[in-house]
């Protein structure tokens, strides 16, 4: 098992070659993140061909802008918020993203349901699934948030809205999800799955 200095030392080693065009550090490098970065566009776009394009446009900015990266955060990082920023460019391009504007309300509208969830039950891929048929506002704001782990404030930045309407956005996406999980879940305790 390697650990996690280590893997950190051989990925900065490699970044190295790779500001010196070594081919085959660049491969390495790509190899250790495409399918990570291919997941996260996925996510975002919901078509596996534009992923794919958007991730290897990704790999390309990377590698050609290596000297702007200064480490100051993990090179996954740093990847994966231009893997995120080019899906959002390209999802705004197909005129997806603006049919869906995010919503200003108050928080006092926000009314929290009293029912639970046995989330110890809950299949990870059904969740993952769930979250794609979401509208594009919640599934976006739901993968930042619960999947890549950006917190409100990071979320703001990426998509240009105030920390007010990306918690309430998420607040809501996560309602919508929890709605929609709950009423499988009764179906599946009705009807015996």
């Amino acid at each position: 098992m390697i650990s996690l200095e280590s893997k950190k030392t051989h990925i900065n080693q490699l970044i190295e070659r790779c500001k010196l065009n070594d081919k085959n550090a660049q491969m390495l490098v790509y190899n250790s993140y495409y399918k990570a970065m291919f997941n996260t566009s996925f996510r975002i776009l919901k078509d596996e061909f534009e992923a794919e394009d958007i991730m290897q446009e990704a790999f390309l900015t990377a590698f050609t802008k290596l000297d702007t990266f200064k480490g100051e955060v993990t090179f996954g990082a740093w990847l994966k918020r231009i893997v995120i920023n080019k899906s959002l460019t390209q999802l705004k391009k197909n005129n997806r993203y603006d049919e869906v504007k995010m919503e200003v309300i108050s928080n006092d509208s926000l009314d929290e349901e009293e029912t639970n969830i046995n989330y110890n039950s809950l299949d990870v891929k059904y969740v993952l699934r769930t979250i794609q048929q979401l509208k594009d506002n919640y599934r976006i704001v739901l993968n930042l948030n619960l999947i890549e782990g950006y917190d409100y404030e990071e979320i703001a930045q990426i998509l240009n809205y105030t920390n007010e309407n990306v918690r309430t956005t998420v607040s809501r996406a996560k309602k919508k999800l929890k709605q929609i999980l709950l009423s499988e879940t009764n179906k599946t305790q009705v009807y015996g799955g």
